[in-house]
């Protein structure tokens, strides 16, 4: 590292990152979706229809699922990149959820969560779309 604008490491490389990257957000839908899953999908149905998801009967499960199925192949890094995107538009209405349907604040607060880490969470499924799962996932066993 001659200057401070040079990684780390020779070599590091962008790969490496997303390594880190898409094995914290696979823990974070596992555990999004299993509490779903845990607390009764029921709850989460109803709350679906109340801020005006259509079909929240049918829609309450999928997101379960997509976030417990979603997240554990980002966490081995299989078909990294297309996972990405089912998760990333259940992200974008959870963002347009929390910003225009609650009117939430951007940063939470004592009285309100906000929807920041959506959007962050909704960037790192974007940078996982176009760097895919780095070099230690199931994604770089079959070539992918």
């Amino acid at each position: 590292m001659e200057t401070l604008t040079e990684p780390l490491c020779d070599w590091c490389s962008a790969g490496w990152a997303m390594v880190p990257l898409r094995i914290v957000l696979g823990v974070i839908f596992v555990h999004a979706g299993y509490g779903k899953l845990r607390r009764g999908i029921g709850g989460f149905s109803l709350w679906l229809g109340e801020v005006g998801i259509p079909l929240p009967r049918v829609a309450a499960p999928v997101v379960a699922a997509l976030e417990v199925v979603g997240g554990l192949a980002l966490v081995v890094g299989l078909f990294t990149s297309w996972v990405a995107i089912p998760l990333a538009v259940s992200m974008l209405v959870a963002t347009w959820v929390n910003a225009v349907k609650l009117r939430l604040p951007f940063a939470g607060n004592e009285n309100a969560q906000g929807y920041e880490l959506d959007i962050l969470i909704l960037a790192a499924l974007l940078a996982l779309m176009i760097g895919g799962a780095g070099p230690i996932s199931a994604d770089a066993i079959l070539g992918g």
